[in-house]
């Protein structure tokens, strides 16, 4: 018989020992506490000058209401942990309309709901003026005169005003996840932001004025980069 590895010998002696879930933990903690109460009761029972008919009937009533009991406390301490647990994983998929019932003030538990419907309207307000500042800043791009593009570290577009749209000579919809070589404008990355650049696009030509910068988007470094028509502003 071959010898077994001395990794899987290691493994097997640091097996840690399987322990109670808290739904257990709760279990048996209450069944430690009943216990003694209903021992006596039997002994007490069963010991003493019963019929055996009551003493059937006395322990399988107290043997009844001990379980109900157990599972009564059990049901009391998991129900309201698993209710949490549904908030918050509806918090974590951006639904915040869901609120807990019985969050009050005075006790432990109700005082954890209220914090965990707080912060679900703090959520919901935030998420709401995230939204406002979004459409905001979309009105705002999309009514001044400069083009505007945003790329993703892979120097894909994921965002562009009107001038854009018409610097480019095409919708939204078609320029989108396009790369800045594929949309002409790699040269701009390159070029000195203090020198005028000369380029022909759809929408039209001439000089242009670069400006770029970064910034971070869900933690990821964005550029932003700006084109300006000079050749506009000397004939205007």
């Amino acid at each position: 018989m071959s010898e077994l590895p001395i990794a899987v010998l290691m493994a097997r002696k640091t097996k840690r020992p399987a322990r109670l879930s808290y739904e257990g933990k709760i279990t048996w903690l209450t069944f430690v506490a009943v216990a003694p109460a209903v021992i006596v009761a039997l002994t007490l029972l069963w010991f003493g000058d019963h019929p055996p008919k009551v003493q059937w009937t006395l322990t399988i009533l107290i043997v009844g209401c001990m379980t109900a009991f157990i599972w009564s406390t059990r049901e009391h301490a998991v129900r309201p942990l698993q209710t949490l647990s549904n908030l918050l994983a509806a918090l974590r998929e951006g639904d915040y309309s869901i609120r807990a019932r019985g969050a009050r003030e005075g006790t432990a538990l109700g005082e954890v709901l209220l914090e965990v419907n707080s912060l679900g309207e703090t959520l919901r307000q935030q998420r709401l003026g995230a939204f406002e500042a979004t459409a905001l800043l979309r009105t705002i791009m999309s009514e001044i005169d400069v083009a505007i593009f945003t790329f993703d570290p892979e120097r894909r577009l994921r965002l562009i005003n009107r001038a854009g749209e018409t610097l480019l000579g095409r919708p939204i919809d078609k320029l989108l996840g396009k790369t800045a070589q594929e949309l002409g404008l790699h040269a701009c990355f390159d070029a000195d932001e203090n020198e005028p650049l000369t380029l022909s696009f759809p929408g039209g030509s001439g000089r242009w004025g670069i400006r770029r910068s970064t910034f971070r988007e869900q933690g990821l470094p964005h550029e932003l980069l700006v084109l300006t028509d000079l050749s506009r502003t000397l004939r205007e």
